[in-house]
């Protein structure tokens, strides 16, 4: 293969609570852009299932069909797509994925259903280092998805809503089910719902730029993963970092969500590259 023949590329990024899916374009001269992208939520249905369907629909979309891609990377949890032709790590693809949604970012805030990570890396997207949450779900975006099942809003409310807050309520518990009991007391002493949401969010703000703090991070950090669409948690960490002795620069592109759908399948063009320099042909699960 030319080494430098334009690629199409595609990315599953398998989470806790939902798939995301990108198909790309690599022209072989350091262009790559985005040609169809989505996500879904799981909602208790099977991983792969849900992220094929996605799939399928994107190509379509795209005017392309299964045998037109030359590489499709998984991440997360997407080993179980059985017709997979790679897997990458999710702090590569993550970080890849940043880079790509912005170049000055050296750092990314991966925030997922189940845990988050800050993951810090060069110009070239490599990592250099990270850190994960230790502590329990109350950090985690699943622990958002059971307050706004408490409180009747939808997980697309959550944000706008934080945002509204002229008093946030201090929710200092670490423990999810505390803070879930201070979330219902703060309900029966009549606290609005913008408030309540405002000061959950400064209180996981908090806790994210601690991790970020004890993985260095410094410069542009671009948030991913699942809670990177809320605009209200990028919007507190953003305010907590400017409160913080060493500001960072917070970011969020329309794209977070996608970032580790996006590394992925650009860390798969580069296996093609790669492969095709050394004159070897590619291989599924290679």
């Amino acid at each position: 293969m030319d080494a430098n023949k334009k690629l199409i590329l595609g990315g599953i990024d398998i989470g806790s609570s939902m798939a995301k899916v990108v198909i790309m374009e690599d022209d072989g001269k350091g262009g790559e852009k985005i040609l169809a992208k989505g996500f879904e939520r799981l909602r208790r249905r099977e991983p792969a299932e849900v992220a094929t369907q996605l799939y399928d629909l994107l190509l379509t979309q795209a005017g392309l069909q299964r045998d037109d891609v030359d590489y499709l990377a998984t991440t997360g949890e997407g080993e179980c797509v059985p017709f997979r032709t790679g897997h990458f790590y999710g702090m590569t693809t993550h970080a890849r994925g940043a880079h790509f949604l912005d170049a000055e970012a050296r750092a990314a805030l991966d925030i997922g259903a189940l845990h988050t990570r800050a993951v810090i890396f060069d110009e070239k997207a490599k990592v250099l280092t990270y850190k994960m949450t230790s502590q329990c779900a109350s950090g985690s975006g699943q622990f958002l998805e059971n307050i706004s099942r408490y409180l009747g809003v939808t997980l697309e409310e959550i944000g706008p809503l934080s945002l509204e807050a002229d008093d946030p309520e201090s929710c200092s518990s670490i423990c999810a089910v505390l803070a879930e009991t201070d979330v219902i007391n703060m309900v029966s002493r009549g606290i609005s719902i913008p408030n309540i949401l405002g000061g959950i969010h400064q209180s996981m703000a908090g806790r994210y730029i601690k991790l970020l703090n004890a993985a260095k991070a410094s410069g542009v950090v671009m948030v991913t993963g699942g809670l990177a669409s809320d605009v209200g948690m990028c919007s507190a960490i953003a305010a907590m970092s400017d409160e913080a002795k060493n500001p960072l620069e917070i970011r969020r592109h329309e794209d977070s969500v996608l970032a580790g759908a996006i590394g992925a399948a650009l860390w798969g063009g580069f296996r093609v590259r790669k492969l095709a320099e050394k004159g070897l042909s590619l291989q599924a699960g290679s």
